[in-house]
């Protein structure tokens, strides 16, 4: 990103971007950032923008070899194109000769860092990285929001506010203006306020109806999962996050017995450091051999869907209630 900013700052431009990450919030940010630097948006005859996989490689190609019209350069965005996970030959040669008066920015989620347009972007122009902050960087990010709005909140607050939205910067920003307007007038933003107005994200409210299982809290996990369907969310979408928290817990299980400290099980385990403690302490409810049955469970209820002998919405149900009744061991 520092190079990025750099690049606008200064107005120098390489020839060809590529943005790309996990972290969709900063990807957006920064293809504004650049795109509005190099030229007008508005500019419908020399800012040109193609999405999805219909992109024609060919197609960019001729479009980047026009003169732009009565305008410094031509810009041109390709996002989600997937060029990157394929050979796209052709745009690997072309980068790295792209016309003085074109600029090519590339923004996807996914790329093949061994594929032949990677390594030509690499070579000739700029590549950056999005990925999900850490803790510190978002909280500084939120109390830098909530500051320049006039407002404050404690940290217990902001564990809070965070244990809800999880750490996509997108869902983040989209909460705190929910927040925001909701407190207008009010300079300290309270808990009472986080728990009337921000929404858990799905994947936490996976968490919750698996510490109920884990309490043997059947019908407020079988609510939780009436919720969800309720809200649309397809029953295999619900079983994959079941199983991924499943894994978690017990690679957290694990990592902890082995006396990693918070922030090396946070980073082995792919969770946000301020979930670690909520994960360590529904761990100690089950025993490993109990987390390990659960997990290959998921993947033999997957298989009967697949398969066409169980029906998804019931198979994730019998889940629930078999482990729910008392099927795990507790040992704290």
């Amino acid at each position: 990103m520092e190079k990025l900013n750099k690049d606008i700052k200064e107005k120098k431009f390489e020839k060809v971007y590529l943005l790309y990450g996990e972290e969709a919030y900063l990807r957006n940010q920064y293809k504004n950032k650049l795109g509005q630097a190099l030229g007008d948006p508005k500019d419908r005859m020399n800012f040109s923008v193609y999405q999805g996989k219909r992109s024609r490689q060919g197609e960019i190609i001729d479009l980047a070899e026009t003169l732009p019209f009565l305008a410094d350069r031509r810009v041109i965005i390709v996002e989600n194109s997937g060029f990157f996970k394929t050979s796209s030959e052709d745009l690997a040669d072309y980068v790295k000769e792209v016309a003085e008066t074109t600029v090519l920015i590339f923004v996807e989620e996914e790329v093949d860092k061994r594929g032949k347009l990677y390594k030509a972007v690499k070579a000739v122009g700029s590549v950056t990285e999005f990925v999900k902050q850490n803790e510190i960087i978002l909280k500084r990010w939120i109390l830098g929001i909530l500051s320049r709005e006039g407002k404050k909140l404690s940290e217990e607050t902001l564990h809070l506010f965070l244990s809800k939205t999880g750490n996509d910067m997108e869902n983040i920003a989209m909460e705190l203006e929910k927040l925001m307007c909701y407190t207008l007038g009010k300079e300290t933003v309270t808990s009472k306020d986080v728990e009337e107005v921000c929404t858990v994200v799905i994947t936490n409210k996976i968490f919750q109806m698996i510490e109920a299982v884990a309490e043997k809290k059947q019908k407020e996990a079988l609510l939780m999962y009436y919720e969800l369907l309720a809200l649309k969310e397809p029953p295999m979408r619900i079983l994959y996050l079941i199983a991924r928290h499943f894994r978690i817990l017990m690679e957290v299980k694990q990592l902890a017995a082995s006396g990693n400290d918070k922030g090396a099980i946070a980073k082995s385990a792919g969770v946000p450091p301020f979930l670690v403690g909520k994960y360590m302490a529904t761990a100690k409810k089950f025993i490993k051999e109990d987390l390990r049955a659960a997990v290959e469970q998921c993947a033999d209820m997957e298989e009967a869907v697949k398969t066409g002998s169980m029906n998804d919405t019931m198979g994730v149900e019998l889940l629930i209630v078999q482990y729910s009744y008392g099927k795990f061991r507790e040992r704290t």
